[in-house]
């Protein structure tokens, strides 16, 4: 009796490990509960981390599994006195009825009119002039009115702590590239914080760019996703709940969270990463890329469709 009490909870704090870094992208980390005094350590994390949306509206979901939601993903390259730019852009839809999740990577040189400022820039420009809020008014805009649930903001360096919490990752890489003097050789390589915080962020050793960073990026995500799910990371849980709680926030409250780990766990499962087309040239001696009207209709409908708009 013991030993099927004790596989009991082995396989309750196993789930709840995979549950704690949940990904229908790229870079989106939603944290979990489990049992016992990780229960206590993790709320504390979780309202650390609550931010709500300064000036905006709620716009709350009924996140019972029948309703499909959307979270704005931001990875802010934020150093110290410095506001930032949106260095990784990303739409997730998730659909528990289907059990399906979409992830669209939105190039952060894309160039739209920047909701709020009067202006058109690159997209990665509308969190610097007005945080979260202008950020979600401007993606709503660019993807022709699909609306924003939820946020979850990252700050990228905080990749490091995540990585080194973890014990460091290992990922193929597909190329020989490199970044001032960080060298990667293609096939299989073991990074700690400090390294995969570089890899994620080269692009011009890299012929795709920016398309490339995004594939490293979630790469390496996922590789800490994995992790966090052996048993062996239960040694490392308050090193990983403290590099949350200290590069991490949201709108999402454990509550929702709970409910989002409850009802839509399955759609992690069936990802569709979108990806937008679209033309890099110069305008005014800046280099940008060009979306079209069309293109923007597109996923607006694909995106529309699994959020079940009419």
């Amino acid at each position: 009796m013991r030993a099927e009490k004790r596989t009991a909870t082995k396989k309750k704090k196993r789930t709840g490990l995979k549950i704690f870094l949940w990904s229908v992208l790229g870079i989106f980390l939603i944290l979990g509960g489990i049992v016992g005094y990780a229960v206590y350590q993790t709320k504390s994390t979780m309202d650390n981390i609550y931010t709500p949306v300064e000036g905006r509206a709620a716009n709350p979901v009924k996140l019972d599994g029948g309703n499909p939601f959307s979270v704005l993903i931001l990875g802010i390259d934020e150093r110290e006195g410095d506001v930032g730019r949106s260095d990784t852009t990303m739409v997730a839809t998730v659909n528990g009825t289907t059990n399906k999740a979409q992830m669209l990577s939105i190039p952060r040189d894309t160039r739209t009119e920047i909701i709020g400022h009067d202006s058109t820039n690159k997209i990665n420009a509308a969190y610097a002039y007005g945080g979260v809020k202008m950020a979600e008014d401007t993606v709503t805009h660019f993807l022709n009115g699909i609306p924003i649930n939820y946020y979850i903001k990252m700050n990228m360096e905080g990749l490091k702590d995540l990585v080194d919490a973890v014990g460091g990752v290992t990922v193929y890489n597909d190329m020989d590239i490199s970044l001032k003097d960080k060298e990667f050789k293609k096939g299989e390589v073991t990074l700690n914080g400090t390294d995969a915080l570089a890899y994620t962020r080269i692009r011009k050793t890299d012929a795709r760019g920016d398309f490339g960073r995004q594939m490293r990026q979630q790469e390496v995500i996922q590789a800490v996703v994995e992790k966090i799910a052996t048993t062996e990371t239960l040694w490392n849980f308050n090193e990983i709940l403290t590099a949350v709680g200290k590069n991490m926030q949201t709108d999402l409250t454990m509550t929702d969270m709970t409910r989002i780990a409850k009802n839509y766990l399955g759609a992690r499962k069936n990802v569709e990463n979108m990806t937008v087309a679209g033309d890099g040239g110069k305008m005014d001696g800046i280099w940008y890329y060009n979306v079209s009207d069309a293109e923007r209709q597109k996923l607006h409908d694909s995106l529309a469709k699994n959020l079940e708009l009419k």
